[in-house]
C-alpha cells in the first residue's frame, strides 16, 4: 500500500507528540513558526541553529521543512529582509517555502527527550526533574462533596457519571464514600425527609467525592440535586490544583547507582556527546570526591544550579555557564562540568530524528552538515 504524500501539518503533529508544546517554558516559542500546515513535505532538515550557512543547505536540498532546535524567532521581529542579518536566513527558507519548527525546551522537558538523555550517558540511576511540569487534567479540575443516606448513594453515583463526573484518565464512574455522622436543625417551614423540624438530629450519611471537568460541573451538579434525596442536599466544590510530575520538567537531578569521581564522569559525557574536551570548575578538596547526585540541564542551564545543590548535588552539569556563576558553583563546594552550549543538544538531534520519523512514515529526515558548534580551536 503506498504511503499517502505528507503535509508540514502532519509533521507538526508528530514533533508535538514527541515534544508537546505545553512542557515548554513559558518564556519559550516552539512549534510551527513558519510555513503552511497544507504544504506537501517529503524531506527534513534537522539542525541546532538555522544560520546562512544551514538555510543555504536547506535550499540546495529542496527540503519542505527545517526542523531547529533553537527556535530561530524568538524576539519579535519588526520585519524580514534579506540583508539583514538577523533575519537573512528566516528571509531565504520563507522565500523559498520550507517551513521552519522548532521544539527547544519542550524537547528538554519531555520524558525521553534531551536531559533523559544527558542522563543516560552519565550512568544509571534514579532520574527526576529538577523543576517538574505541573498539569492539572482537564477531567480533574474539581472535586464534587456531597452527604447523602447510605442507600442513595449510588443512585447519586450514578447520575452524576451519566452528566460527565466521575472520569479520571482511561476510567469512568471514579468516586470515594465513607460513612460520617452528620446533624442538622430543619426551620419550622422545612421540609426533612429525615427527622423532624425544630430540634436538633443526627444522621448516618455517606460523604461522596468525584472530580469533573469545567464543562461537566454544570451538568454533575443539577445531576446530583435531581438523584439527592433531601430537600437541600450539602454540596461543596473544590479547584484542584495542579500536580507536579515525576518524569517530566526542566533539567533532571541523577542519583547514581554507583558514585563516579568527577574525571570519571567527564569521560562518559566525552564519550558519550563525541565531545573531544569539557572545562571543570572545583573547589581544590573536591579533586578524590566520588559524587552520587548529579545535577544537569541542556545549553545554559545555570538557572536550576541551585535546584539542583538543595537536591543533594555535588556535581552539576551544562553546556555553558557565566564566570561568576561557575565562582558561585565553587563556593558552594560543588563541581561543575561544561561542554560547549550546543555541544550538550547536538548529538540528541538522531534520536529525534527517529522518534518523529515513527509517526510520520514517507518523510525522510536528513541531519544538517553545516550545522555546528561556533567555537572552534584557534
Amino acid at each position: 500500500m503506498a504511503t499517502r504524500s505528507r503535509r508540514v501539518g502532519d509533521l507538526a503533529k508528530a514533533l508535538a507528540r514527541v515534544a508537546p508544546p505545553a512542557l515548554a517554558a513559558e518564556w519559550d516559542n516552539v512549534g510551527l513558526l513558519i510555513g503552511d500546515p497544507g504544504s506537501s513535505c517529503d524531506r527534513v532538515l534537522l539542525t541546532i541553529d538555522l544560520t546562512d550557512a544551514v538555510a543555504a543547505e536547506a535550499c540546495a536540498l529542496k527540503v519542505g521543512a527545517i526542523i531547529a532546535y533553537h527556535p530561530p524567532i524568538f524576539h519579535p521581529i519588526k520585519k524580514l529582509v534579506a540583508h539583514e542579518p538577523s533575519t537573512a536566513a528566516l528571509y531565504r527558507v520563507a522565500r523559498a517555502g520550507i517551513a521552519v519548527l522548532s521544539p527547544h525546551t519542550a524537547l528538554d522537558a519531555v520524558a525521553g527527550g534531551i536531559n533523559d538523555w544527558l542522563a543516560e550517558g552519565i550512568g544509571d540511576g534514579d532520574v527526576r526533574p529538577l523543576e517538574p511540569y505541573s498539569a492539572l487534567a482537564n477531567r480533574e479540575s474539581f472535586k464534587i462533596v456531597s452527604f447523602a443516606p447510605p442507600e442513595a448513594v449510588d443512585r447519586i453515583r450514578g447520575a452524576m457519571s451519566v452528566a460527565g463526573a466521575g472520569r479520571i484518565g482511561e476510567y469512568s464512574q471514579c468516586s470515594q464514600s465513607f460513612a460520617i455522622d452528620g446533624t442538622f436543625f430543619a426551620s419550622v417551614t422545612s421540609r426533612p425527609r429525615v427527622g423532624h423540624r425544630g430540634r436538633l438530629e443526627r444522621v448516618s450519611e455517606q460523604r461522596i467525592e468525584m472530580v469533573a471537568s469545567p464543562k461537566a460541573l454544570p451538568a454533575a451538579l443539577a445531576a446530583l440535586r435531581a438523584a439527592h434525596p433531601y430537600e437541600t442536599p450539602a454540596i461543596e466544590v473544590h479547584a484542584l490544583a495542579a500536580q507536579p510530575s515525576a518524569r517530566e520538567g526542566q533539567g533532571r537531578l541523577l542519583r547514581l547507582s554507583r558514585p563516579a569521581s568527577a574525571t570519571e564522569i567527564a569521560r562518559r559525557l566525552r564519550k558519550h556527546l563525541g565531545a573531544r574536551r569539557l572545562e571543570c570548575a572545583a573547589p581544590p578538596e573536591s579533586k578524590q570526591m566520588q559524587h552520587e547526585t548529579i545535577g544537569l540541564c541542556a545549553g545554559s542551564g545555570m538557572s536550576l544550579f541551585s535546584a539542583a545543590a538543595d537536591g543533594g548535588a555535588t556535581l552539576f552539569f551544562t553546556g555553558e555557564a557565566k564566570h561568576h556563576d561557575q565562582l558561585a558553583v565553587i563556593a558552594r563546594g560543588c563541581t561543575l562540568l561544561l561542554c560547549g552550549h550546543t555541544v550538550s543538544e547536538r548529538g540528541y538531534l538522531p534520536r529525534l530524528a527517529e522518534r518523529v520519523a515513527r509517526f510520520v512514515p514517507g518523510i525522510a529526515f536528513t541531519l544538517s552538515q553545516e550545522d555546528g558548534h561556533p567555537l572552534v580551536d584557534a
